[in-house]
């Protein structure tokens, strides 16, 4: 009764400054929902996945707050669904034998500091966005609401073609974030974790998150200019693998088990844990191949070939020193980008 009396007001409210809008966040009863979002559909002969979107529909009784809610929710319990495994792993000293970057701990000071960043920005900066996500799905030609659901070897296609699209736009975004001002104002936070933790896949500046996050979401947009096909739910399940390949990036593990040593094209926390370390090379996300053509890998394969070179039983400390080499490299590189606004003005 208190939620509908608050949602009263706040509809209220809202109309007296803005009636457009209003008029968009009026809910209706599951009669006259299910007559305006599926006519005369059969839901009956639906699969049970599509009759439970459909039914969910209709319980909220408007599309655009249903899409806000479910888009939201979806963000929030994937990424730190994802994290929290990779923190318990963590403390497990068993695992530890996979750790990248063994030397280093991550103190539950920076955890949770990482935490309130990471919610202060979901909450401030995404959720708005997102709970626009609908009227712009319909503007693109999205649908949302619809049913029944896209075949799965279209979904899959679709998904393909976003992780491509994202991985290009990310890598030319992120070295164009490594550049000295941008660095120095936006991207420097991230790299606050010289050996990254999952929870820290999302832990940057406002205008890193609203920047690189246009690789995410640009990709359906621009694919519903040429083909009106796309399901929403296709794109929550690429949302869904996203996070899961940021935060795995992340984790600072690199596991027999791991996908990149069954694609060998595949980045994983291998490539990404390297760019944290020594602050250049590796800005890919997904996939290895731009930074393969382009040469933007060339201090990953001689730090690899170095430890590799050395013998079984020398090799620990062989990759020992050679982090700190890298490190110390990485921490000269990263001097030399903050401080590129006086070398200019000089």
């Amino acid at each position: 009764m208190a939620a509908q009396q608050l949602y009263e007001s706040a509809l209220a409210f809202v109309g007296k400054h803005s009636p457009e809008l209003a008029e968009q966040l009026v809910i209706t009863n599951a009669t006259q929902t299910q007559a305006m979002l599926y006519g005369d559909i059969n839901l009956d002969a639906l699969s049970w996945f599509e009759r439970l979107w459909a039914n969910y529909y209709i319980y909220m009784g408007n599309a655009i707050l249903a899409t806000g809610l479910m888009s939201f929710l979806l963000h929030e319990i994937v990424y730190f669904g994802r994290c929290i495994p990779w923190l318990i792993i963590d403390e497990i000293p068993w695992f530890h034998q996979w750790k990248l970057q063994p030397t280093k701990k991550t103190t539950w000071a920076q955890i949770w500091k990482c935490t309130r960043v990471v919610l202060l920005t979901h909450f401030t900066c995404e959720a708005p966005l997102i709970w626009l996500f609908h009227p712009i799905c319909c503007y693109f030609g999205m649908s949302t609401f619809e049913v029944p659901f896209s075949p799965l070897w279209l979904m899959a296609c679709q998904i393909a073609f976003f992780f491509v699209f994202e991985d290009t736009f990310h890598y030319w975004a992120h070295r164009g974030l490594h550049w000295g001002p941008l660095y120095k104002n936006i991207h420097k936070l991230h790299h606050e974790f010289s050996a990254p933790i999952g929870l820290a896949a999302e832990y940057a500046h406002p205008m890193e998150v609203m920047i690189l996050a246009q690789g995410t979401i640009s990709g359906p947009f621009l694919y519903c200019l040429f083909r009106q096909d796309l399901h929403i739910l296709t794109v929550y399940i690429w949302v869904t693998l996203r996070l899961f390949q940021a935060v795995d990036a992340h984790s600072g593990y690199d596991f027999p088990w791991s996908l990149r040593h069954f694609l060998p094209f595949w980045a994983g926390a291998d490539h990404h844990d390297f760019h944290h370390m020594a602050f250049v090379n590796c800005f890919s996300t997904s996939f290895r191949w731009w930074d393969y053509c382009l040469g933007t890998d060339n201090k990953y394969h001689a730090y690899k070939e170095r430890v590799a070179s050395a013998k079984a039983g020398d090799r620990a400390a062989v990759e020992a020193s050679e982090m700190k080499k890298v490190e110390a490299d990485g921490i000269a590189a990263e001097r030399e980008v903050v401080s590129y606004d006086k070398v200019k003005a000089q």
